[in-house]
């Protein structure tokens, strides 16, 4: 008989996990019928649908607050801002901090002038940085950003070193052997 305590008391400790799992599982609120999901907190679709929800100023004070590492208060700005919800807030404004959005107006942004005028011109100046070893390079302008310079990337590690050169000069303002040595240190 003594044998058979340990068991039992196994089994009813499993069986009592699974109890509690179940009905924490039914407590749990599933969105009506006709509810169109939002997106999943911390994605980046959600970061962009926060971003745009906010005026300049309000995007430009919740990312000071998220810098500043004080997520409450970015989290109440949020709030006061949107009139969502405390939850739906918190995970904006973690979705945010995770997924950085730049601010982007209501109006619809020109097309890019890059035949006409030479490349766009973006209100950050961005910095690009190769190094090998001991050599490192920077590059900096405002004629760059992540977007193009990954398909100046892609160009240095395919081979096409010559046609990468000649992407980097066109959207900075460093001559065409500063752009090779830059593009040699990508090339791996």
């Amino acid at each position: 008989m003594e044998s058979l305590v340990i068991p039992v008391l196994i089994l009813l400790a499993v069986l009592a996990g699974i109890l509690l799992a179940v009905r924490a599982m039914g407590r749990r609120k599933s969105p009506g019928a006709g509810a169109e999901p939002l997106p999943a907190a911390g994605s980046a679709d959600l970061a962009r649908t926060a971003s745009a929800r906010l005026s300049e100023d309000e995007h430009r004070r919740i990312y000071a607050l998220i810098a500043q590492g004080q997520a409450m208060a970015a989290i109440k700005l949020y709030y006061e801002s949107t009139g969502d919800g405390l939850r739906a807030s918190r995970d904006a404004v973690g979705a945010l901090a995770t997924h950085p959005q730049p601010y982007r107006s209501a109006e619809v942004p020109a097309p890019a002038q890059e035949e006409a005028g030479g490349p766009e011109r973006f209100p950050y100046r961005y910095r690009a940085i190769a190094s090998k070893g001991e050599v490192t390079r920077e590059v900096s302008s405002n004629m760059l950003n992540d977007e193009i310079y990954g398909r100046i990337r892609t160009l240095a590690r395919s081979g096409e070193t010559e046609a990468a050169a000649t992407a980097l000069t066109r959207h900075s303002d460093v001559s065409l052997d500063q752009a090779r040595e830059f593009i040699a240190l990508l090339d791996d």
